[in-house]
């Protein structure tokens, strides 16, 4: 019986390693942002010497909006691999984020929702700069409440998320005692 129970723990172990597709395909998701990136660089080239100041503006937010999402991408993958399959050997290679290594469940549920928390942010401002815009459409006024709503909502769950585990944290303190 204990051989039974021991080959399943190791096949249970091992399932880990089906997680591996999951990050391959957030890599290749990485170069189609690259992609997008490029072409929203493209675009934003002639807006710049030609176009107004606000377009300018929303070209340079797409583009740190699409940034922020390539970040948030590496991180779920460098963070994830390595808290659910396996540990990243980059040796003594000195070009190593400091936090890989040290990112667990928690910490990546927090910097999740900093990021999404941040896109939300330029998403945002990308309205407020066409505010008059915005407004003037039929229901401009009901998309902007919802967007700003929504906006407040993954706020509020990132401060109740690191307000729950700075609770965790510390009844695990008193318990370790």
């Amino acid at each position: 019986m204990k051989r039974i129970e021991l080959a399943l723990e190791h096949f249970m172990f091992n399932s880990r390693w089906l997680l591996v597709p999951f990050y391959l395909g957030l890599i290749a998701a990485v170069g189609l942002l690259l992609v997008k990136f490029l072409k929203a660089f493209i675009v934003l080239v002639p807006v710049v010497f030609n176009g107004d100041g606000g377009a300018t503006l929303l070209g340079i937010l797409t583009l740190v909006d699409i940034t922020l999402v390539a970040n948030l991408l590496l991180i779920i993958i460098f963070a994830g691999y390595e808290n659910f399959v396996s540990k990243i050997d980059t040796g003594d290679n000195e070009d190593r984020p400091e936090w890989m290594g040290h990112v667990g469940f928690s910490d990546l549920k927090l910097k999740l929702i900093g990021s999404i928390v941040a896109i939300s942010g330029i998403e945002l401002l990308k309205y407020f700069i066409n505010v008059k815009e915005v407004l003037s459409e039929p229901n401009g006024n009901q998309q902007l409440a919802w967007l700003v709503g929504i906006h407040l909502t993954l706020v509020f769950s990132g401060v109740m998320f690191a307000l729950m585990d700075r609770i965790a944290a510390g009844s695990h303190a008193k318990t370790s005692k």
